[in-house]
């Protein structure tokens, strides 16, 4: 009895698993077929609604592709802004390198130069050494000046001149076309407070000596030759610091930046008086005397002075007995400083006195370029006038105000009949 009844329940347990299995395979069966149900007629009108919203987004669009189009703009502008400023880095960073590679071809020729003793070369191939080293700085000889140099110097080289209030109007020319050219190394030595305060004004890197009585009353009322005879013991602190200085007169106007165009391999580079090639660099002129028959002819080697208003000087130790014989000579004698500066970096040694081993080197005169070159030669050329120099000089003529500012009309401006109205000379 028992056992029948445990067959009936198993029966009954295998027909609900056997109603169970066909159910869950009429479901899978189903799911496949209409996987989204048998209720799904209002799939197309969510689809159409969710349509409809993002049409309506977008019909709403044009305030905000608006402002969009403004932030895109701002965007391109802050790239131009970039562009423009890693192109100027561009150019700062070439010309460290080209100052880098310069001194790296220095400082070969110098370890060859006094190395251990060497056999010369080849014929032909032996080179002397021309750049002698820098001096080791020392700030203690003044620590304000050499902080003020460490903001404004590039690569350890800058622009110098010396004003006093005598040569205000000329000072503007001055500084506002090293601005123009965008020369960021340049420092105005203020020579009177009238000079200082006009460069804190107009933004100028300005520097004031502490008071000394030996030179301030030269600085504050001495003419243009005092203050050039000023210059050299002035220059000499830059150059204990370490700096290379590019001394400028105030008579001039800048029309590039003249630190790409220095060789750095001497110890002095001057611009020259002459104005054309052999006198300005040099030439075999014969000098003739009939009273001594055959011996009539003498040949003199001659070249015109440089010129002591624009020369770089880098700091070596002939730079510093060319500033020390200069400023001592003038002290002691009445002498106008460009010729002392010349006999003194030219005369060679002699009985009684030893010369100066400076090394030197004249610039282009087209490119620092004289007022002589300028008015007598350059704007009556009509390729010459196609030139344009890196700085003029009006050091040949008395009325410098009115032709500087007739040289920036011509070279900055483009007003080709800027200089015609002034005669060559100073007549």
């Amino acid at each position: 009895m028992a056992g029948r009844k445990d067959k009936a329940q198993s029966a009954r347990v295998s027909r609900v698993a056997v109603a169970i299995g066909i159910g869950i395979l009429i479901g899978c069966v189903f799911a496949f077929l209409h996987p989204h149900g048998f209720f799904d007629s209002d799939l197309p009108i969510r689809n159409r609604r969710l349509g409809k919203s993002e049409f309506q987004v977008q019909s709403s669009s044009p305030c905000e592709s608006s402002e969009r189009f403004k932030m895109l703009k701002g965007d391109v502008v802050s790239i131009l802004d970039k562009n423009s400023l890693l192109e100027k880095r561009i150019r700062d960073l070439t010309r460290e390198l080209r100052i880098v590679e310069q001194a790296k071809d220095h400082a070969q020729k110098q370890y060859l130069a006094l190395g251990e003793n060497h056999k010369a070369g080849p014929f032909g191939t032996v080179k002397g050494l021309r750049t002698n080293p820098t001096v080791i700085p020392d700030e203690s000889v003044n620590p304000r000046l050499a902080k003020l140099l460490e903001k404004v110097a590039v690569n350890k080289e800058l622009i110098v001149t010396l004003a006093n209030s005598n040569v205000k109007p000329m000072l503007e020319v001055w500084f506002t076309s090293i601005k123009k050219v965008g020369i960021p190394n340049y420092l105005v030595v203020a020579l009177d407070d009238q000079t200082e305060d006009l460069c804190i004004s107009q933004d100028v890197p300005v520097y004031k000596r502490d008071p000394d009585k030996s030179i301030d009353s030269v600085g504050k009322g001495g003419g243009n030759h005092e203050v050039s005879a000023l210059k050299f013991r002035i220059l000499r602190e830059f150059l204990q610091l370490g700096y290379s200085v590019l001394l400028s007169d105030v008579d001039i106007v800048y029309i590039q930046n003249p630190f790409d165009h220095l060789y750095r391999d001497s110890d002095v580079e001057s611009m020259s008086d002459g104005h054309n090639n052999m006198t300005a660099y040099g030439y075999n002129d014969v000098f003739d005397e009939p009273a001594m028959g055959w011996a009539r002819y003498a040949h003199t080697m001659r070249i015109w002075v440089y010129n002591s208003g624009f020369f770089f000087i880098r700091p070596t130790l002939p730079s510093f007995e060319l500033l020390d014989r200069v400023a001592t000579r003038l002290s002691q004698e009445k002498a106008w400083d460009q010729a002392v500066f010349n006999e003194e970096l030219f005369f060679p040694s002699r009985p009684g006195c030893d010369g100066l081993h400076a090394s030197k080197r004249t610039m282009d005169m087209y490119l620092f370029m004289n007022s002589k070159v300028l008015f007598k030669t350059v704007r009556k050329d009509a390729r010459l006038r196609q030139l344009k120099p890196v700085i003029v000089h009006i050091n040949y003529h008395p009325n410098k105000y009115p032709r500087m500012k007739a040289v920036v009309e011509f070279f900055v401006n483009g007003k080709q009949n800027a200089l015609d109205s002034f005669p060559d000379g100073s007549e």
